[in-house]
């Protein structure tokens, strides 16, 4: 959560939410700001509802149960949105769902991709594949962290620079 340095005011989106953990800490972050998570998986997306009462009923949190390939921004804006161990994004080129994320995105804003990976090398590839996809798809050269051992994440934002 450091890395992805939450403001009170952010809008966020998450992507592929499981069973709602980062979304608490997220929402319990947030003052004005809102948080949407979407996830493919109604089954997620009802963990995530009763792991989140509080949030749900403040209005901070909302869930869509949607794959990311069909989601539209509808004119909402995120200034942050972020997945971790989603695969589609170092697994395949992932154009249809960069260009959502695109659409999504504020100008300004950032999406914070991460992975919990088994070895070293296994980080490499991972982040090698995922700033392949990004400059493929119109994301500007993606900053790699490893903000703890065995946790990369890429952060990057629409344009080249």
């Amino acid at each position: 959560m450091e890395t992805l340095a939450v403001d009170g005011a952010d809008r966020v989106l998450e992507i592929g939410g499981g069973p709602g953990v980062a979304a608490s800490i997220v929402c319990d972050r947030l003052e004005t700001g809102r948080m949407l998570l979407i996830d493919r998986s109604a089954t997620a997306i009802e963990r995530t509802r009763r792991w989140n009462p509080e949030h749900m009923s403040s209005g901070k949190l909302s869930l869509e149960t949607i794959d990311l390939r069909d989601f539209e921004a509808r004119g909402r804006r995120f200034d942050k949105v972020f997945a971790v161990n989603v695969n589609v994004f170092w697994t395949t080129r992932a154009t249809e769902e960069l260009a959502r994320v695109r659409e999504a995105l504020d100008p300004g804003g950032r999406l914070f991709l991460f992975y919990e990976t088994p070895s070293a090398g296994r980080a490499d590839e991972v982040a090698t594949r995922v700033a392949e996809a990004l400059r493929a798809n119109g994301f500007a050269e993606p900053e790699i962290l490893t903000p703890a051992p065995e946790l990369l994440c890429c952060v990057s934002r629409v344009g080249a620079s």
